[in-house]
């Protein structure tokens, strides 16, 4: 078995980890948009202008995804992460912009063992992604199900 530096166990309701940052380019907005979402406000300056946004604007998705990169990069390559078996909740707060310098953090809420599998464990987070500005841009929560480093014994 692989030794990661993070396992269920070291996971505790209330902690806090920063994820570091991503800046998406105009570019970037554009060709996931084109893939993913290709609704004008996502593809077009003029369209985003004209939107509710005031102007081009990443994706949900696409802010989704930045995250989800954040959070692979920064600490799930590092732990014995096995996936996830699903959201709670997504909300894209404020839209994302080409240049803006996203910061996301994770809080661990609560963690609990796999009841049917006694060297899995989960952990639901909070996810937390701002803008340069402070601003909250997503807020999503979910389960993470991590290998246990001393699973529990069956009966």
């Amino acid at each position: 078995m692989a030794e990661f530096k993070y396992y269920w166990e070291d996971m505790q309701a209330g902690q806090v980890r920063d994820l570091g940052t991503i800046t998406p380019t105009r570019e970037e907005i554009i060709a996931f948009a084109n893939q993913f979402d290709p609704q004008p406000f996502h593809l077009d300056d003029e369209a985003g202008k004209a939107s509710v946004f005031g102007a081009l604007s990443a994706s949900g998705w696409h802010t989704c995804a930045m995250a989800m990169r954040l959070m692979v990069t920064n600490f799930l390559n590092y732990s014995s992460s096995l996936g996830s078996p699903g959201l709670e909740g997504i909300k894209w707060l404020k839209p994302v912009l080409p240049g803006d310098t996203l910061r996301l953090q994770s809080t661990v809420l609560e963690t609990k063992p796999m009841s049917k599998r006694p060297d899995v464990g989960l952990s639901r987070n909070l996810w937390e992604m701002f803008n340069q500005h402070g601003h909250k841009v997503l807020h999503m929560e979910g389960w993470g199900m991590f290998r246990r480093r001393h699973p529990a014994q069956t009966p």
